[in-house]
């Protein structure tokens, strides 16, 4: 679905929630750029999908496989926004939130999208719209919220001009307490005539797949501290900490890029992550800076362009990690497929952005932070389009004070219990998006 004035003229399977692309139903499980080619094709192929209200040609020919949304349209303010969406049969329909951030979801069964895209653009406290398949004889129209709401069905839907049906839907501004209860009380049961399983014993599964990432290693020992620490041992420390925390947890499973002391391409962390069908990734790092008093924790996740000098020499730094031995980037994937990679990207990216923020805030008052925590910059291992990721500078090895720290066991384990909390408390987002 083109995002932030992209304009894609056809449109091909659209992520559902939690960076779902279109018949995976598996969350961030699977997804392979080579699938989505092919399922892509398949769709133009067919005819099935069309970004243009006016191909009624190909609407008729897309019904006869489900459910045609031919007319959308809304409007609004900052307090209430009215969602209009027509179709040429009576359809099923359930309404369910995410949060972090605020979505209001309106889950279909199999729908063909044949109205013009402009027809969902942004407006008043509906941000952003998504709308596109969301796993086998299910769709997805999600609209991301500026402030919390609730979607109240308006009386006047029903039947449409002519033979069409229409559902009417007010977005309507709540405090963020009302907002927490609706998605406590979101029920993800499958709407009547769906086939929402996927196959192998994942599809739907409570357990979340975190792959942990020790910075360096072997020949690459990253930065060093006045007293001699090397980053690589303590990204490794830290990390074994981690993971010790998080097999605590039930429904919890943990694998590490590396276990002991050696190198590892970049290319190759995110490879692993991606053949370990990883729900999160988590870099762990702790640099150097020529500011000897800069200290604290920094959470970055990815962007093309860098939120600031630091974060832009930072991610230099990093990525230069691999001319120590001589080794290149793999080719990219999105290089055989970049539109596709660059709309799984954009729903991965949302949930990257989430998961930093619930870990700024559970060390917020108990780890040490630099001003503007939430950074952002083009680190080569956060570049798994469909697996969310951040980078933790845990400190910086340049202050003496962080080195100490960062060496000390007693706040190895204290911080990893706090960044055990900010998974779980983002782990509903990520579940959600299999249900």
């Amino acid at each position: 679905m083109p995002r932030d004035g992209e304009s894609v003229r056809r449109q091909p399977p659209v992520m559902a929630e939690g960076g779902l692309i279109a018949s995976v139903g598996r969350g961030f499980r699977g997804l392979r750029v080579f699938a989505l080619l092919a399922l892509c094709l398949g769709a133009w192929t067919a005819g099935g999908i069309s970004a243009s209200a006016q191909s009624g040609g190909q609407a008729r020919e897309a019904g006869e496989q489900g459910l045609v949304a031919v007319g959308a349209r809304m409007a609004g303010d900052d307090n209430r926004v009215r969602i209009v969406l027509e179709f040429q049969q009576d359809p099923d329909f359930a309404v369910r939130y995410l949060a972090a951030p605020y979505r209001a979801v309106i889950d279909l069964p199999q729908t063909v999208f044949a109205f013009d895209e402009s027809s969902l653009s942004s407006r008043g406290l509906v941000s952003s719209v998504r709308y596109g398949s969301a796993g086998k004889n299910r769709s997805r129209i999600v609209l991301e919220l500026a402030t919390p709401a609730r979607l109240e069905p308006f009386d006047g839907g029903g039947e449409a001009s002519g033979p069409l049906h229409r559902l009417v839907f007010d977005a309507v501004s709540i405090n963020a307490d009302d907002f927490a209860a609706q998605v406590d009380e979101t029920v993800w049961t499958p709407l009547g005539g769906e086939d929402g399983k996927a196959s192998g014993s994942a599809a739907g599964s409570e357990t979340l797949n975190i792959m942990i990432d020790p910075g360096h290693g072997g020949i690459d020992g990253g930065a060093e501290g006045p007293a001699g620490t090397l980053e690589k041992t303590v990204t490794l420390e830290f990390a074994e900490a981690f993971r010790k925390a998080l097999a605590a947890q039930d429904n919890v499973s943990v694998s590490m890029t590396r276990t002991d002391d050696k190198f590892l391409s970049l290319s190759a962390r995110v490879r692993k992550a991606r053949e370990e069908d990883a729900d999160l990734l988590v870099s762990l790092h702790a640099d150097s800076i020529r500011i000897k008093s800069l200290r604290g924790a920094t959470v970055y996740t990815l962007s093309d362009r860098a939120s600031d000098a630091i974060a832009q020499a930072l991610a230099e730094k990093e990525n230069a990690a691999e001319d120590i031995v001589g080794v290149k980037l793999d080719k990219a994937p999105e290089d055989i497929a970049s539109i596709l990679v660059d709309l799984a990207r954009n729903e991965t990216r949302v949930f990257s952005n989430g998961l930093a923020r619930q870990v700024i805030e559970s060390f917020e008052g108990q780890v040490r932070l630099i001003n503007n925590p939430l950074r952002h910059a083009g680190f080569q291992v956060l570049r798994a389009p469909d697996v969310p990721s951040v980078l933790i500078e845990l400190g910086y090895l340049s202050n003496r004070e962080d080195e100490k720290m960062l060496t000390d066991e007693a706040w190895q384990e204290k911080t990893a219990e706090l960044l055990v909390q900010s998974v779980l408390k983002y782990r509903q987002s990520i579940l959600a998006g299999r249900k």
